[in-house]
């Protein structure tokens, strides 16, 4: 499959990375077509990896994943040009987040999250938020914790869901939890203040949520 990844950063190169171990052809996108980051990235993972703009990611990927930063993502994705994006699914693993005062907020909640966001500002697009509730390691190889724990997706469209659903199966997570409607991604946004505080309370960003459902 070819796989378009708009962003640059840890999360985007790891993902990037696994897709490309999985046998996936993947594009990595960035404001100019030779950032950095990108070009090392590709160089370093052979004939299924290349770089490109924004655009350029957005055109040749089946999937497309947004892991650029939240506050920034909608701008990106209009790099990205909706012509390119139309039809296509588009895993949003982007959060919200801002750092700007020194205390943690959300750009956006309560009544919106980003995902809708996205979705609304490109909507032939079949946006899918998932993988923005842990961390990156953790994203790509979820063994590295013991146990079953959860994953959590939304999105309006059951058929984009179901084929994100089961990529995701191939990094070799197990639960996957629907919430829902793109609407839901509030929930998985806001979730991520209690990841924050309890990053600050761990060793590490190492763990995970695991539902614990009563029996019938």
């Amino acid at each position: 499959m070819k796989i378009g990844m708009l962003g640059t950063g840890p999360v985007g190169r790891n993902l990037a990375t696994k897709l490309v171990q999985l046998g996936h052809e993947v594009k990595m996108g960035s404001r100019t077509a030779d950032n950095k980051d990108a070009t090392a990235w590709a160089q370093a993972n052979g004939a299924k990896a290349s770089r490109g703009t924004f655009a350029d990611a957005a055109a040749f990927g089946e999937i497309i994943f947004n892991v650029t930063n939240g506050q920034h993502s909608l701008e990106a994705l209009k790099s990205a040009g909706e012509k390119n994006l139309n039809g296509k699914i588009l895993v949003d693993v982007a959060n919200p987040l801002d750092f700007s005062t020194g205390e943690l907020k959300l750009t956006v909640s309560n009544t919106d999250s980003l995902g809708e966001q996205v979705q609304r500002a490109f909507p032939k697009a079949k946006v899918v938020k998932a993988l923005n509730t842990v961390n990156t390691d953790i994203q790509v190889n979820p063994s590295l914790l013991p146990g079953d724990h959860d994953l959590f997706i939304s999105g309006d469209d059951k058929a984009a869901k179901a084929k994100v659903t089961e990529l995701l199966k191939s990094f070799g997570w197990k639960s996957i939890i629907d919430l829902g409607g793109i609407k839901s991604a509030r929930g998985q946004e806001a979730l991520l203040l209690m990841f924050m505080s309890l990053s600050n309370a761990m060793p590490n960003e190492y763990f995970n949520y695991k539902v614990v459902r009563k029996k019938r």
